[in-house]
């Protein structure tokens, strides 16, 4: 990706997060009951202590971020952090549902991180890191900001196959529109599909100690209707296209979608459908 096209990349995808930062909040509770685990390995990894500062990049409605929060207090500080305000508003909503006042909320991009060298204990960021036009530029700016001995964890979806939930909605759309297939090597949900493209780009700017597993989940719906609503509401760029499909396409879609999924409906008619993610962690 050359220069022109990371930017334009960066500026798109800027706009799709502010537009999906609503269905972000609005399917806040059931991504995070899916999702806990993730967010439990990552916060264990960085082995946060009282007096720590850490930051949560890509946070999101920061959940993960605040788990540390609590294990970092009394003395320690969290940074809770997204490329976009409107996802910082969630998180600071969510830390004052929960009573938690040890949190900075920040705009930060993360492939320049505004924050001094070496003044952070622990950097977390669950699914942001293999979104970004230049992945390695941002971790650079991680380990710029961590001291030594600090410690990055991070999080990224395994391949397509393994995670339905969301590859069975963007397949039959693009197929759909006469799209190509994404290219895995670019920025998207799946970049960091390869676990040694991870190993990688840690070694390559600067960590050691580096740690790379597996985590298989379980995300639910209430039934079909509610994981296609759900995939709408988080994917703009899915909205986008099905938006453009004929109502005899859309028909046609929720068809091909519905029968992919019938493996995974229950006898009540609520749907359990895998998924297989990434974790990392590394020291500086």
């Amino acid at each position: 990706m050359g220069d022109d096209g990371a930017q334009a990349y960066r500026n798109v995808s800027l706009a799709r997060w502010k537009q999906a930062s609503r269905g972000w909040g609005a399917h806040r509770d059931s991504m995070q009951a899916a999702f806990a685990p993730v967010s439990a390995w990552l916060v264990d990894a960085i082995d946060p202590q009282p007096g720590h500062r850490v930051l949560e990049l890509a946070a999101g409605p920061g959940d993960t971020g605040l788990l540390a929060a609590e294990l970092i207090a009394p003395g320690g500080t969290l940074i809770s952090s997204d490329a976009v305000e409107e996802m910082v508003a969630l998180a600071r909503a969510r830390a004052a549902e929960l009573g938690i006042d040890n949190v900075e909320f920040r705009t930060i991009d993360a492939e320049w991180i505004d924050l001094p060298t070496a003044s952070l204990d622990g950097v977390l960021a669950r699914w942001g890191y293999m979104l970004l036009a230049d992945p390695a530029a941002a971790l650079r700016e991680t380990r710029r900001v961590l001291r030594p001995g600090g410690r990055v964890a991070l999080a990224a979806w395994t391949g397509p196959a393994d995670n339905p939930f969301a590859a069975v909605a963007r397949d039959e759309a693009m197929r759909l529109a006469g799209l190509p297939a994404p290219d895995l090597d670019e920025p998207n949900m799946f970049a960091f599909h390869d676990p040694e493209r991870i190993r990688g780009l840690l070694e390559e700017t600067g960590f050691t100690e580096i740690v790379v597993e597996q985590l298989d989940l379980t995300v639910t719906y209430d039934d079909l209707d509610d994981w296609w609503h759900t995939q709408l509401d988080i994917s703009t760029n899915l909205a986008e296209i099905v938006s453009a499909l004929t109502p005899a396409q859309r028909d046609e879609l929720r068809d091909a979608t519905d029968a992919r999924l019938a493996p995974f409906v229950t006898g009540d008619g609520s749907l359990r459908i895998p998924g297989r993610t990434h974790v990392a962690a590394a020291g500086a």
